[in-house]
């Protein structure tokens, strides 16, 4: 596929491996206007309203690169894939975590500019399948005059629905932010805000709370684990200040503060 005659569009998709209620809280910490929908199996993706890279004097590839890094460093563990496209180039760039991220380039006409050893990192913390997934994604960094930028991105895109990725229709990398914008409204997609740090903490914290972690945070376990702090650590601190033992009165002291702000903490949400 080709580039068409004319400007080629400028535009950005951000691809969350979590659902839509777990991306929200940090997605509204980034304090831009952004679409969210889901987009598959355990899937989200991220619409930009707003094209910050014309006012901000930076590249779309820095934005939203930004933009992926601080999603990945919030989240609790899960990837996100950005994919920008510019008159001259388009990519990828997948933030996990802390680590570092990594990222492939193409020309616009789809000249591969990227190294392959960024390709099979990014398909081993996505934890793609390293024989079938890798070898669908080696021909994206192979020279192709037939295949231009966005068909490369596309490609990619195939390949993550082998695990579970399924754009909304319309939804797809190499158009234009407004048609993106226009399309995903049509959809009824959700609109996120900046709602100030109250609500913003408030919401995270519900989604802490409804994880795995969550009955440990709030309700009879977690005043049970309080109380068991409290009462390990107090006799452990006055211990240790008797034998003038600092590191056993710093461990009793640790078990009585955590001890004390999870009943603090499971009282005040109850509140």
């Amino acid at each position: 596929m080709n580039a068409t005659s004319g400007p080629h569009p400028v535009g950005a998709l951000l691809l969350c491996r979590a659902d839509p209620p777990t991306v929200r809280p940090p997605a509204q910490l980034l304090r831009e206007h952004l679409l969210l929908a889901p987009a598959g199996d355990d899937w989200s993706v991220l619409v930009p309203e707003g094209k910050p890279w014309l006012h901000g004097g930076e590249p779309v590839e820095q934005v939203v690169t930004g933009w992926a890094t601080a999603l990945a460093v919030s989240a609790a563990g899960w990837p996100v894939v950005a994919f920008w496209w510019d008159r001259d180039r388009a990519g990828l760039t997948l933030a996990a975590g802390f680590r570092r991220t990594v990222g492939y380039t193409w020309l616009a006409d789809g000249t591969p500019v990227g190294e392959d050893e960024a390709m099979r990192t990014f398909a081993a913390r996505l934890a793609l399948d390293p024989v079938l997934d890798v070898q669908a994604l080696e021909p994206l960094t192979e020279p192709d005059p037939d295949v231009d930028a966005d068909a490369r991105l596309l490609g990619v895109v195939a390949v993550l629905g082998r695990v579970g990725l399924a754009l909304p229709t319309g939804l797809l990398p190499g158009e234009s932010a407004d048609r993106l914008r226009s399309v995903a409204l049509a959809q009824g997609v959700e609109q996120l805000e900046w709602s100030g740090w109250r609500d913003a903490v408030r919401a995270e914290l519900d989604v802490v709370e409804g994880s795995p972690l969550g009955p440990y945070l709030r309700g009879p376990r977690a005043r049970v684990l309080g109380g068991a702090q409290l009462a390990a650590g107090m006799p452990l601190l006055i211990w240790g200040l008797g034998r003038r033992s600092g590191g056993w009165a710093t461990a009793g002291a640790l078990l009585v503060a955590h001890g004390a702000l999870g009943l603090a903490y499971d009282r005040l949400r109850e509140g």
